[in-house]
């Protein structure tokens, strides 16, 4: 009953920028950690960058210094600002959310993608 959508990704030249949002709705008691994860064509899907409730976030070290994450707790939303593309940043763009139910339940759930492509 959760549903995660994300936008904002598209084509860009390498140094440039985008910004990605993805917002969590439906049944909701609580999220917990929320993420970005990244996968190109013939590769595993990989963390790029998550951030708590807290606020506490981790980054890939390929993106350090370049991306940076930020959520929206009140309207169940994290962002992702890239900064910086490098073409080796291309790939398919998915919106994790930790969520926790009354019942102590957590289940990850996860958005369709937005696909980022960078040229050189």
């Amino acid at each position: 009953q959760v549903q995660l959508v994300e936008s904002g990704g598209g084509l860009v030249q390498a140094g440039g920028s985008l910004r990605l949002s993805c917002a969590a709705s439906g049944s909701i008691f609580s999220i917990n950690a929320m993420g970005w994860y990244r996968q190109a064509p013939g590769k595993q899907r990989e963390l790029v960058a998550s951030v708590t409730r807290g606020g506490s976030t981790k980054y890939a070290d390929s993106v350090k210094g370049r991306f940076s994450i930020s959520r929206d707790n009140a309207k169940n939303m994290v962002y992702l600002q890239m900064n910086s593309l490098k073409p080796e940043d291309t790939g398919i763009y998915y919106c994790n959310a930790d969520i926790l139910y009354s019942d102590a339940t957590r289940v990850d759930y996860w958005g369709h993608g937005t696909q980022v492509t960078v040229s050189s």
